[in-house]
């Protein structure tokens, strides 16, 4: 017979109160952490490398952060919404097994089921064994809608919108290098009043490469 140790009480405690019945949420947090710890592996890393300039890390960080915060706030946003749409299916009773069905049929309340504004739970009137079917039944629901969405912003909308935001700041710092390249290339020796001041555009071509 093995023992818990003791110092885990309240942590199961706490874990079995929160997300005893809700298997979803438990999944959508810990997948949050997941990505606030990945995060500040990444700025870390970054910080405590001797071989990053200190003027690149003053731009690499708050870029990492940045990110940081689009991964969280899609992932959240969009699992969340998964679960929510799911956990309403259940609870209105437009996906139900088939058991819980019938016992809504047998009760004469087919036509409340799909409705808003009916709750399969508090309206149906059902017994513990039927309701712990039930709560097993939208847990499992949670538990794929909430894996569906994951999948759906780690793979699909949390890259585009964060390639969009890259994107958009890397043709904000080119044009800011653009600039200073033009307002430096302005000032003329005497002498030299007829010859053009080389640029960064003078170095590359229309791909933004290295000429060589």
């Amino acid at each position: 017979m093995s023992l818990k140790p003791s110092f885990l009480a309240p942590f199961n405690e706490f874990v079995a109160k929160h997300y005893g019945k809700d298997t979803g949420k438990m999944l959508i947090h810990t997948g949050v952490v997941g990505w606030i710890l990945s995060a500040a592996a990444q700025v870390m890393a970054i910080v405590v490398n001797d071989k990053i300039p200190k003027e690149q890390k003053m731009y690499l960080v708050p870029q990492e952060l940045a990110d940081a915060g689009v991964n969280i706030l899609s992932f959240y946003a969009i699992t969340q919404s998964a679960k929510s749409l799911a956990s309403n299916l259940v609870k209105t009773g437009k996906l139900l097994p088939k058991s819980i069905c019938g016992i809504l049929e047998s009760k004469g309340l087919s036509d409340k089921i799909g409705k808003m504004d009916f709750n399969v739970f508090e309206d149906a009137g059902l017994s513990a064994t039927a309701t712990k079917r039930l709560e097993s039944f939208k847990s499992g629901v949670d538990v794929v809608a909430t894996t569906v969405g994951s999948v759906l912003s780690c793979n699909i909308v949390t890259p585009l919108v964060r390639n969009e935001i890259a994107a958009n700041r890397q043709k904000d710092l080119v044009a800011r290098m653009h600039n200073a390249d033009t307002n430096h290339s302005s000032y003329v020796k005497p002498g030299y009043a007829n010859t053009k001041r080389p640029s960064m555009y003078d170095f590359t071509n229309n791909s933004g490469s290295l000429k060589i």
